[in-house]
């Protein structure tokens, strides 16, 4: 009826999707130098591992575009950084460049405006909102 002692307790199902020791996968490693080609200032930020997602890396160039793909675990970040040879970074330490976060930051205002121009454009062609 009641399990005062919390004996016999299910265990949590959530595990990260890989195994921490292991490093980054050949497509990811693949999508990261190709996105780092012809970039200038690119440096890397490494995410850590929570419940839900594995250990990832974001690559950020000098115009704050970003990209992120999963690394594994901590042989991940020495992989990224001898395949990449840019500065690597602990996101939790550093935290975000601020190029990054404005560019993301004018994105979502540029997002934000389009969407209030059709919204705009439904209303003056007499459409009903939602």
């Amino acid at each position: 009826m009641f399990n005062v002692f919390g004996r016999n307790k299910s265990r949590s199902s959530l595990r990260p999707p890989r195994a921490p020791g292991e490093t980054i996968r050949a497509a990811d490693a693949e999508h990261l130098r190709e996105w780092s080609r012809g970039r200038a200032f690119v440096e890397a930020f490494v995410e850590p591992e929570t419940v839900v997602n594995e250990m990832s890396v974001v690559l950020v160039d000098e115009h704050g575009e970003f990209t992120r793909r999963r690394i594994g675990g901590p042989k991940g970040i020495d992989a990224v950084a001898k395949l990449l040879d840019c500065p690597v970074y602990d996101v939790e330490e550093t935290g975000y460049p601020q190029r990054m976060r404005e560019r993301i930051e004018r994105e979502r205002l540029l997002r934000k405006r389009e969407e209030q121009r059709r919204r705009r454009a439904r209303f003056d062609r007499g459409e009903l909102p939602d």
